[in-house]
Order: structure tokens, then C-alpha cells, then sequence
């Protein structure tokens, strides 16, 4: 036992004062306060675990609990942090933040027999090298108390940003309209969008012939998956398993406002400007957009 310990005992055990021991003992009390300092602070191994414990969980609580650990990595890695994931692995799991497991979502495609069936000219290639060449759609449907209503969206295959997407009590032509509307809209307008490929299932609300009148007065093509097949149309589904697992699964609406409300923010403030997505090298959809037009410029 070192002597500093040894005065520190005499008090712990004895109530005898530090001043009276180190009187005792010829020892100043100063040096015994320095050593006191020095032995109940922190070692800086441990303080940085600490912070970085810190910065864990709020990327964690900055992402809705949605990340796991790869892409808290990289959230950390962008704020200046020199870190491993096996590190950020064992933070996580040391205070029990784990990211939800998706569930699989039920194919709600309803076709049109009647309806002449397009050509797949994406034939399950859901990738593009650059915005505004392939967009892929489909529609869900939104449970709430009031009854369900739809969501419809457009996803650009470069970033999987959505610039398009809608709201309506009915699956129907008119909502995949709005949804191509807008995604135009927000591409600047018909010429910015001519030739673009909006890949779709076979659902009646896609081969009816007010939407194909719209986008044939557009200029967009409108290739088709295989009816029943849920990779025919994988990266639309796959949006809405995203959905499911970040936003259906942890909310119940009482309105169709209130969900409408929830979602339109989700898919606006976070899914295209801060969510990481792995196809996008691990980049937002707005952030991958930038950076391809800057590398282009």
C-alpha cells in the first residue's frame, strides 16, 4: 500500500482527518490532496469511452433508433470521431441500442387482365448511372383508425431519392398521376425528364389509360415487372419495407392526416436528406446527388 493510500485509508476506516495523519507521518498535505486529485480522476482511456459512448447514442437517437452499427460508424466517422465498428458495435450493445428487424410486406399488386402489357426494359437492373434515367413506383396502403388510405412513390434508381410521391383514400390512376406530377415538377419540368424509364408492377393503376396518356404527353417510358414476383419491382418494395420498419412499426395514426403528416416529414427531412443508404456509398440521396454533380462538373 502506498503511503497517500495509507492516509486515505486512516480517514475511510478510522474518521481519522487527512491533516492529523500527514501531521503524524511528516507528510504535506498538499501533496496528499495532488495525489487524492490525480487517483479519483478519470484515465483518459476511459474518459474517451465515455464520450464516445455519448456520441453513440446520440447518432443513434439522431437517426430514430434506425441505424445499426455500420452506418452509426460512418455517422461518427463524418463528425470527426476515429473509430472502429467492432467499437461501435460493443457501445451499442452495452446500452441496448438495437436497430428493429424488417418484415417482409405483402404484395398488394392488383392487375388489369385486360390491359396490354409493357415490355421490362429494366428486367431487374435497379441501378442508374446517373438521376432522371430510371424511376421505379408503386403504391401501399397506410393503416389508421379512420381506415386506410394509400401512399404512391417515385424513386429515382441513381440516389433512391424520391422526387415524387402522394396521398389518396384510392389506389388509383389518379394518385399514380399526382405522384409522376410531382416528380417531374421537382426534376424542373417535362424537359428535364424526357426518356426517363418509370419502371411500375402490372397494377391497374398503372396500366390505365389516363396514366398512360400522362406519361406519354411526358415523354417517360413505362416499363413493367412480372405480376406476383416481388424482385419484378424490388427497389420500390424494398422502400416500403423501409416504411414499414422505420415509421408503420413504430406509430399508430388516429387520422389519415396525422399518418400523412408523419410520413411526407419522414420522406422529406430524413429519408432524402439524412439517411444513409448502402447503395449510394453509404450517402444520403440529396448528399450522392451533389457529389455526382460535382463530380461531373
Amino acid at each position: 500500500m502506498s503511503l497517500a493510500a495509507f492516509i486515505a485509508g486512516q480517514r475511510t476506516r478510522h474518521q481519522v482527518p487527512d491533516a492529523v495523519t500527514c501531521r503524524v507521518l511528516a507528510v504535506s498535505e498538499s501533496w496528499f490532496y495532488k495525489w487524492h486529485h490525480r487517483e479519483h480522476q478519470p484515465a483518459p482511456r476511459e474518459q474517451r469511452r465515455a464520450e464516445l459512448d455519448a456520441a453513440v447514442a446520440q447518432a443513434f437517437e439522431a437517426a430514430h433508433g434506425l441505424h445499426g452499427s455500420p452506418r452509426v460508424l460512418i455517422d461518427l466517422r463524418a463528425a470527426g470521431w476515429t473509430v472502429s465498428e467492432k467499437t461501435v458495435a460493443k457501445s451499442m450493445a452495452g446500452r441496448g441500442l438495437v436497430a428493429r428487424p424488417k418484415k417482409r410486406r405483402k404484395n398488394l399488386t392488383r392487375p388489369d387482365k385486360r390491359a396490354v402489357p409493357f415490355p421490362d426494359l429494366v428486367n431487374r437492373d435497379f441501378t442508374a448511372p446517373a438521376p432522371d434515367m430510371k424511376w421505379a413506383g408503386d403504391m401501399t396502403e397506410i393503416p389508421t383508425d379512420e381506415g386506410k388510405f394509400s401512399l404512391s412513390t417515385a424513386i429515382d434508381l441513381s440516389s433512391r431519392r424520391l422526387p415524387g410521391y402522394a396521398t389518396s383514400a384510392h389506389p388509383d390512376a389518379g394518385l399514380a398521376g399526382e405522384t409522376i406530377k410531382m416528380a417531374v415538377a421537382a426534376r424542373g419540368g417535362k424537359d428535364g425528364v424526357t426518356g426517363v424509364v418509370f419502371h411500375s408492377d402490372r397494377g391497374s393503376a398503372y396500366t390505365a389509360h389516363d396514366f398512360t396518356v400522362l406519361c406519354g404527353k411526358l415523354g417517360i417510358r413505362q416499363p413493367m415487372g412480372r405480376t406476383g414476383s416481388c424482385v419484378g419491382n424490388a427497389a420500390a418494395e424494398s422502400f416500403f419495407s423501409t416504411l414499414e420498419h422505420e415509421v408503420l412499426s413504430r406509430h399508430h395514426f388516429k387520422t389519415r392526416k396525422e399518418a400523412q403528416q408523419t410520413i411526407v416529414k419522414r420522406v422529406v427531412d430524413f429519408y432524402n436528406q439524412r439517411r444513409r443508404h448502402s447503395s449510394c456509398g453509404m450517402q444520403s440521396p440529396i448528399d450522392y446527388e451533389t457529389s455526382a454533380a460535382n463530380r461531373a462538373a
